[in-house]
């Protein structure tokens, strides 16, 4: 059985397929599982083969959704228990793979707000590989880092792999990070989760707006995928053929959308440069 419905995650790939009617079949090629980190619900389902993969239309790797209530704004306690959770998965996924420069891709488009996730998440990063390169001795503790804002192929002429690609020929990163604007299937968790994956990401796919892929076998390196559902296929609500291609998303989306990328911006300087605390990384990006 395959999953049908368009959701960029794997958790509600999971769901949907245990849902349907084959759901006494085994699901072989899959594990799933449930965890909490710092009192966060998290859903894992890792995708052993290229079966499990047909079953969930997701490829080979370990994905993670980590839900909450909602997204916290940085003057509350909980967001700094949200930001470890996440840069815990982070660590998982990263493991082993930041040895040389991280190079983070913030896709999707900056003029349309549910897709600004990425644009919005760059603003927020700690970029260090030119400090690291200069032997700045402040930051000789830090990860190297660099960012690459690609936009999309209306505005730049150019296929966002293929921004990549060429980035990762120059610089020879250890691996890549996708920040990027997700399709889900389940209007409970718009804009209140965050999926991080090791099985790369095909931009626009949610949205039947597929372009290349970015993963090992297309950039050479590891590539990890994180992103938030900000929009949901109208069809899932009926049957009307009207409503084929055309894609919802919260009314607040502007402050959801913020609030994601800030939340996974901060995760993301804590993930890799250890030893780093949030009080210290609002000093450094002031």
């Amino acid at each position: 059985m395959e999953i049908n419905v368009r959701t960029d995650l794997a958790s509600e790939a999971h769901r949907l397929w245990r849902g349907s009617a084959e759901r006494r079949s085994a699901l072989r090629g899959v594990i799933a599982r449930e965890e909490s980190l710092c009192g966060f619900p998290v859903a894992s389902v890792q995708i052993l083969d290229e079966e499990g993969a047909r079953a969930l239309g997701k490829p080979p790797g370990q994905y993670y959704t980590l839900s909450f209530e909602r997204f916290f704004p940085r003057g509350e306690a909980s967001f700094s228990s949200s930001v470890s959770a996440l840069a815990e998965l982070l660590r998982r996924c990263l493991a082993g793979h930041t040895d040389g420069t991280v190079l983070i891709a913030a896709l999707g488009n900056p003029d349309i707000t549910p897709d600004a996730l990425g644009s919005l998440c760059a603003e927020g990063l700690l970029v260090t590989r030119h400090l690291k390169e200069a032997r700045h001795p402040l930051f000789e503790p830090f990860a190297s880092v660099a960012l690459c804002r690609t936009g999309v192929l209306g505005t730049s002429g150019m296929e966002s792999a293929l921004q990549i690609r060429a980035l990762c020929a120059s610089l020879r990163p250890s691996c890549v990070i996708a920040v990027d604007a997700l399709a889900g299937a389940e209007p409970e968790g718009l804009c209140r989760c965050v999926q991080v994956s090791s099985g790369g990401i095909a931009p626009g796919s949610g949205v039947g707006n597929d372009r290349e892929r970015l993963d090992n076998g297309t950039l050479g390196v590891p590539v990890i995928a994180v992103g938030i559902p900000t929009v949901i296929d109208a069809a899932r609500f009926s049957d009307e053929a009207a409503l084929r291609g055309l894609f919802v998303t919260p009314r607040d989306i502007d402050t959801l959308v913020r609030r994601g990328a800030r939340l996974i911006a901060c995760a993301l300087d804590l993930a890799l440069h250890e030893g780093l605390t949030l009080e210290e990384l609002d000093s450094l990006l002031e």
